[in-house]
């Protein structure tokens, strides 16, 4: 495939004060004439996550990240294909990489900065920005998540791998509409649980319900939210992606 003469890329434009506006982000086309140097590679973007994190990303604001500048590339994790490596690399051209080169079609990365994806039988590289990406390892592994033992509730971290989850058990999941969350609720029907999700709107409530099977699903925004909890019972594993009134409603009540 020919490199093209030229290629765009998204900047942030603006701030926005709420949502995001026409206005907020601008694109730009630029001369595609980069070369990689010394451990570097330029990797062409095939997919690009839009995620609600990059709502935090253009707030001048103190994070885990520093927020994106005015005129700088737009910050998101993709997947692309490597067109070249400089000298020194053990990536070479052809190879399927991830990283995060942001809202751009070409973009030269340092080889440390990107990960080489081997895409297994069955797999499609895309899937590793989903169910084998960090939403996927997420609910695994990483986040927040609670069994309860006996009359106490122990922290632990990783629903598969401490947690663990298993037939029979009642399951909570918080933020069960998110990305993580969704992953989260399938990996507990996987496992034979009953699983019940937390959710902002009706519309999320059934999709959760009628797309991907759960055995309820309460919207938290709703009068009779505490009361609806209560009827689930005991928890016994509750994954907490949000904190605050449903950690404190799941402790108290499953106590």
């Amino acid at each position: 495939m020919a490199k093209p003469q030229t290629f765009k890329q998204i900047v942030l434009n603006e701030r926005p004060v709420g949502d995001f506006e026409p206005n907020t982000f601008r694109s730009e086309v630029l001369p595609l004439n980069l070369k990689p140097g010394e451990g570097e590679v330029l990797v062409r973007c095939t997919w690009l996550s839009l995620d609600p994190a990059m709502r935090g990303y253009v707030r001048d604001a103190r994070s885990y990240l520093p927020p994106v500048k005015i005129g700088e590339v737009m910050r998101a994790q993709g997947l692309g294909v490597v067109v070249e490596a400089g000298p020194g690399t053990s990536i070479s051209a052809g190879d399927t990489v991830s990283g995060a080169w942001g809202m751009t079609e070409y973009a030269i990365m340092k080889e440390k900065m990107v990960t080489k994806l081997i895409i297994p039988e069955g797999v499609q590289a895309l899937d590793f920005l989903n169910t084998l990406g960090s939403s996927g390892l997420t609910a695994y592994f990483v986040s927040l998540a609670i069994h309860s033992r006996g009359p106490f509730l122990i922290q632990s971290q990783g629903l598969k791998d401490v947690a663990q989850v298993k037939a029979g058990d009642i399951m909570v999941v918080s933020g069960a509409a998110g990305s993580v969350g969704a992953i989260a609720c399938q990996l507990g029907k996987r496992a034979g649980a009953k699983v019940y999700g937390l959710a902002g709107s009706p519309d999320k409530c059934d999709w959760l319900v009628k797309e991907l099977g759960i055995d309820g699903a309460l919207n938290y925004k709703s009068e009779t939210f505490r009361e609806d909890f209560k009827k689930i019972g005991y928890v016994d594993v509750f994954f907490d992606n949000v904190g605050g009134v449903h950690f404190v409603l799941v402790s108290h009540d499953s106590a």
